[in-house]
């Protein structure tokens, strides 16, 4: 139970000898303090029975607003203990003040901000985009942290579903953003643990297939005739080099400068996780470099790109621009990847991502440890590497089935 007592600040004393009264709310042996907004002289404060001394000109007025604020903060936080378990200093305190809930959109915003000024700027795009998305549901109201609640995830999940025709997948990336920044406010003790909504709410996620090459199906897209210098020959040189080089994403290959090879491999912070790998290049993926390598006596630029896909005049040092080339650069070369898919019978629409696929599924069955794997490609856990383990396992699993034939 919440106790609530009047306290004369005296370590606040100003330089006309006045100190600040409050009203101090102990709960959990959490003290939360609330300014009555007058000070007085210590001397006319009777630190025993908590009252004004009648020696001040205005005791009897001011000796009924403290009683009243009492009874006030008493009576809230009987009400609010009642009604909720756990209730928190905090809220008893915004209740007391009057002080209305934290809105989640303006902290959103702020949020978004800060990882902008930190240089995340892909998860601030992304984040932007489903708070906008957000807000359109909301149209002009606010809302705010108590008003985010089960009930509302599960409308707007339907939402998202019947109105916007979002896919189960993409409905959860919303939804798991929602409560990155819920979480987020937690840390920062503007919502109580108990609070979030996401304790009592599921996200749903689909098992997606992943897509990726047989040993045959690469060997037809590297002996794909392509007219040399054309935007698809690079494109496809930059899929194969993928697929031998680590399954490196196509953020690494299109920022993958001269400096960052040292003749035998390939040594970059990745993008996206900004993890150090260091691959050693089979023969096939230095063949592909060599392609590129500037023949004439002069030395290779070590800062020039090594595929001459981003141009050289924009200034990647700033994060929005390199962001934005990367997004469209990858546009253009999922377009080029689908196309070159076709003409060699890929089932499926091919993307350049699948490459990374290809190489985990490749670098299994020619018996590569998972370990190795998982630290090639950069993987923060080993758990993301075991589901390519699982496609190989199903793989030998068919091929058992000629037993039965």
């Amino acid at each position: 139970m919440a106790t609530v007592k009047i306290l004369l600040k005296v370590d606040k004393t100003n330089a006309s000898g006045e100190a600040p009264l409050y009203i101090r709310l102990i709960k959990d042996r959490k003290p939360k303090y609330i300014s009555l907004g007058f000070s007085i002289n210590p001397k006319h404060w009777n630190a025993e029975d908590k009252k004004v001394k009648k020696s001040h000109p205005n005791s009897q007025r001011l000796n009924n607003f403290i009683a009243a604020k009492i009874a006030e903060a008493e009576g809230v936080a009987l009400t609010m203990e009642t009604q909720e378990k756990g209730i928190s200093t905090r809220k008893i305190k915004e209740a007391v003040l009057g002080k209305s809930a934290e809105s989640f959109l303006k902290y959103a915003d702020n949020y978004i901000y800060g990882l902008e000024k930190n240089g995340q700027v892909a998860t601030a795009i992304k984040a932007k985009s489903i708070i906008a998305k957000l807000k359109a549901y909301l149209g002009s109201k606010d809302l705010l942290f108590d008003q985010l609640t089960v009930s509302f995830l599960k409308a707007y999940e339907r939402y998202l579903k019947d109105t916007v025709k979002n896919s189960v997948n993409t409905i959860h990336l919303n939804l798991r953003v929602i409560r990155r920044i819920v979480n987020e406010a937690i840390r920062e003790d503007l919502l109580p643990y108990e609070k979030n909504p996401y304790l009592k709410f599921k996200l749903k996620l689909e098992k997606t297939m992943k897509i990726y090459l047989t040993e045959e199906m690469l060997q037809k897209i590297e002996d794909l005739a392509l007219r040399s210098g054309s935007r698809k020959f690079h494109h496809r040189n930059m899929y194969v080099f993928a697929s031998y080089a680590g399954g490196l994403r196509i953020s690494d290959i299109l920022t993958l400068k001269w400096k960052h090879f040292d003749g035998e491999r390939i040594i970059l912070d990745t993008q996206k996780t900004g993890s150090t790998v260091s691959i050693k290049l089979p023969l096939k993926a230095k063949a592909i470099l060599e392609l590129y390598q500037d023949n004439s006596q002069t030395k290779q630029n070590p800062e020039d790109f090594v595929f001459p896909i981003l141009k050289l005049d924009k200034n990647y040092t700033d994060p929005k621009v390199l962001y934005q080339s990367i997004s469209s650069a990858t546009t253009y070369t999922n377009k080029d990847i689908r196309a070159i898919g076709k003409e060699v019978g890929v089932i499926g629409n091919l993307s350049f991502h699948s490459s990374r696929h290809t190489w985990a599924t490749r670098a299994l069955k020619k018996g590569m440890r998972i370990e190795y794997v998982s630290k090639l490609m950069g993987h923060t856990s080993i758990k993301t590497t075991q589901i390519y383990a699982k496609i190989v396992s199903e793989e030998l699993d068919k091929a058992m089935d000629i037993f039965n034939s």
